[in-house]
């Protein structure tokens, strides 16, 4: 081969993601950095910008919207992990040959490929203290309803599991993708080893859907942390900014007409991303520690 076929072959891949690494670069990258920047000043989005330094974060100390948020956030991350097991079990589910399978697939998947703001639509619906199907079904039982978005005690969990819903049939679609992928002949050799239920899924299933869980994983905590559209939907962060997030906070402080503080919105983003890097470079590492003692 000549050295000008071998320089064509090493360019090639490169030409090919050139677009993507491009794209990359100026819509996830330079904001990044330009968040970082607009962070440091006060500004209205249209004026001139006066730089503070690093004020708006000694603000954020002392600001107890601030904490409600972080620390809806945090019952986010955790709670939003549920979907990953039920994702699990519902793709172990599916993966079957039997009559009908389709169409309870279809059922499953359904949640993933509507938007939002339907989802956030129909929990509002279903949470209605006067018609909603939860209400309906405790007066059924003699129990007292519950306007769940309207009390700080539920709101954020009401809001949490309407974002399950979706976020599980995600996680069902990348199990289900993993399981078409697991060897058979290890499935084979577990059974002859005497292997079942849970022994088979623990130690022969499992380990082989190392790739969709790393998946599953990153994109859930993402989901979690950048929970944005049921809290706009469902409460727009009431009752009493009780259901606010890092991501509806720094909306409401950049750009609803109770802010247009760019600069303190963008130090919120700047602490979200943080958190977000942090976690996930976690996660990340520690993947890569286990592959290295493998």
């Amino acid at each position: 081969m000549t050295t000008s076929a071998l320089s064509q072959r090493k360019l090639a891949p490169w030409l090919f993601l050139a677009p993507g690494i491009l794209f990359f670069l100026f819509y996830v990258i330079f904001p990044i950095f330009e968040s970082m920047q607009i962070s440091l000043y006060a500004w209205d989005g249209l004026g001139d910008k006066t730089y503070v330094g690093f004020d708006n974060y000694v603000e954020l100390v002392d600001d107890e919207a601030f904490y409600t948020s972080l620390k809806n956030n945090v019952i986010w991350l955790v709670l939003y992990m549920l979907a990953i097991p039920a994702g699990l079990f519902i793709a172990l589910f599916l993966n079957q040959t039997v009559t009908g399978i389709r169409l309870y697939k279809s059922l499953f998947f359904f949640p993933f490929v509507i938007s939002q703001v339907v989802v956030g639509l129909v929990f509002s619906w279903f949470y209605d203290p006067s018609f909603g199907l939860l209400n309906v079904g405790l007066k059924s039982l003699g129990l007292d309803p519950i306007a769940v978005l309207a009390d700080e005690r539920f709101v954020t969990y009401g809001i949490i599991a309407a974002g399950l819903w979706p976020q599980t049939a995600y996680c069902m679609i990348l199990y289900l993708t993993g399981l078409n992928a697991v060897d058979p002949e290890q499935i084979e050799a577990g059974r002859l080893d005497n292997a079942r239920g849970w022994k088979m899924l623990w130690y022969v299933v499992l380990p082989q859907l190392k790739p969709a869980t790393f998946i599953a994983i990153v994109v859930t905590v993402i989901g979690a942390l950048r929970s944005f559209d049921l809290v706009s939907i469902m409460t727009d962060g009431g009752p009493w900014g009780s259901s606010r997030v890092l991501a509806f906070y720094m909306y409401e402080q950049a750009f609803s007409e109770y802010g247009f503080r760019m600069g303190y919105g963008a130090a919120i983003a700047v602490v979200l991303f943080l958190i977000m890097l942090v976690y996930i470079s976690g996660f990340l590492f520690k993947m890569y520690k286990d592959e290295q003692e493998r």
